[in-house]
């Protein structure tokens, strides 16, 4: 994922919160905001302290990085992610952080399956 598909700034994140809709699993919060113009999704990322230390929150980090990559093509592009790491996160493998996100995706109706059928009906 390239870094202009990143959200950094405060005030992005902050847009993200009050204008996005939001969904959550025991692993993770996805919030969901549309922008009509936008070609590309981008992608913030929140990891809290809590959840442990430096390795284990940029380890969290990457492994999400890494499932939005491979489900980049099954994405909505005209939003803006943020995904919150939860506590049980940090023990997840690559795998399992996958399908946590997918599911998380599924239940905001922005994955392909849901979305695609969703942009027929309209």
């Amino acid at each position: 994922m390239k870094k202009e598909q990143r959200i950094k700034k405060n005030r992005e994140f902050s847009a993200v919160f009050k204008k996005g809709s939001s969904m959550a699993n025991r692993q993770f919060v996805l919030y969901v905001l549309p922008k009509e113009g936008q070609d590309r999704l981008r992608l913030g990322l929140s990891v809290s302290k809590r959840v442990g230390n430096a390795v284990c929150r940029n380890r969290i980090k990457r492994l999400v990085r890494a499932a939005f990559h491979e489900l980049e093509g099954q994405l909505r592009p005209d939003c803006d992610y943020v995904v919150i790491a939860r506590n049980p996160a940090r023990d997840l493998s690559f795998k399992e952080v996958r399908s946590s996100l997918e599911h998380v995706m599924k239940k905001a109706k922005v994955l392909a399956p849901l979305y695609g059928n969703r942009k027929k009906d309209s």
